[in-house]
């Protein structure tokens, strides 16, 4: 209670007045969308998400990234255009999300790019499968100010991690993990906030309390238990967990059928407040969005404010108050169904 006390505190520290207007533009504008059915939107995002690079070195079965599957090329996010990006957008951006897909540490400049935006006095995080944090990147990553560290930890036995983390190895995890809280501790800062997060699948969900002991064994702050998203889950999926609080989906028992749970309703709050760039530099509307295919612009030819507030943008923005079934991407859309420890 006291580390998320403490985050709270950190976070609303980086409130400016730009940035307070900015939200209530934001919120303004999205609330009369919804009561009017008609996009309207004002100022700049909230939140972004950066991908600093599609390259991984695991083979998680449900992540493009580990299967290989992107159309889209893999490459690493070019420094010069991250800054443009961040001096355009910092007056009035809160919470950065140094994530998309790949595993961030694999780019050789990513803390470098953690605290230019740290400098800009933004929220910074970042989710990691913590195979490379080695001591010397374990301090650099508590120097660079970065204020969240979300480490995937999906097993708490070798056999079981590696089942779904796949490539894997859990004491690699576990040393990473290790070499933060040392670093943290003996730099007396009370940063990067960190986090194990925990995708409940079926071959893990029986360490969910091992899971939480080991957390408190090593000294970090909190555990997310996540629900896994499953691209074919129609006809159900080995994946998907036995406990149905920790499941996205439900079991249509007349026909043997899997459907998801969430209602799907006519608006989205990620569609006014946050967006993802890819490391190229395109601009796609959620994390939902895992192969580009539905690209509201291009960084590289063209500002964010002008694609932000652009006629493509607009145009996306109107087509989910009419109807977001129609959008093939949010159809498997379970965004909210996130389950805290």
């Amino acid at each position: 209670m006291a580390s998320l006390l403490t985050d709270g505190l950190n976070f609303f520290s980086k409130a400016t007045p730009g940035r307070v207007w900015n939200g209530a533009q934001v919120v303004g504008g999205y609330i009369l969308s919804k009561l009017t059915g008609k996009a309207r939107h004002w100022g700049l995002p909230v939140a972004l998400s950066f991908e600093p690079t599609t390259s991984c070195n695991l083979r998680c079965p449900e992540c493009p990234s580990g299967l290989r599957s992107f159309t889209r090329p893999t490459g690493m996010l070019p420094d010069e255009l991250f800054r443009k990006t961040i001096d355009e957008v910092a007056s009035r951006l809160w919470y950065l999300i140094f994530y998309f897909q790949g595993e961030p540490y694999l780019h050789p400049n990513f803390l470098d790019l953690v605290q230019y935006a740290s400098g800009k006095g933004i929220y910074t995080a970042t989710s990691t499968n913590a195979h490379y944090l080695n001591d010397t990147n374990a301090r650099r990553t508590v120097e660079s100010g970065l204020d969240r560290l979300i480490i995937s930890l999906d097993g708490t036995t070798q056999d079981v991690y590696q089942q779904y983390r796949v490539g894997g190895k859990l004491d690699k995890v576990l040393e990473g993990t290790k070499n933060l809280i040392k670093w943290r501790r003996e730099l007396k800062s009370q940063t990067p906030r960190v986090v194990f997060q925990f995708l409940v699948v079926r071959p893990n969900e029986h360490q969910i309390e091992e899971a939480k002991q080991l957390a408190r064994e090593l000294g970090v702050d909190d555990v997310w238990f996540k629900t896994a998203q499953i691209y074919d889950y129609h006809h159900g999926s080995p994946l998907i967990p036995t406990i149905d609080y920790y499941s996205r989906y439900e079991n249509n028992t007349a026909d043997g059928t899997w459907s998801i749970k969430n209602k799907l309703v006519n608006h989205c709050w990620k569609m006014w407040h946050s967006c993802v760039i890819t490391w190229d530099g395109l601009v796609v509307p959620c994390c939902f969005d895992k192969d580009a295919e539905y690209r509201l612009g291009d960084l590289k030819n063209q500002t964010f404010r002008q694609l932000w507030h652009g006629p493509k943008y607009q145009r996306f923005r109107a087509s989910l108050l009419k109807g977001r079934d129609q959008i093939e991407m949010c159809r498997n859309c379970t965004e909210g169904t996130k389950v805290w420890g």
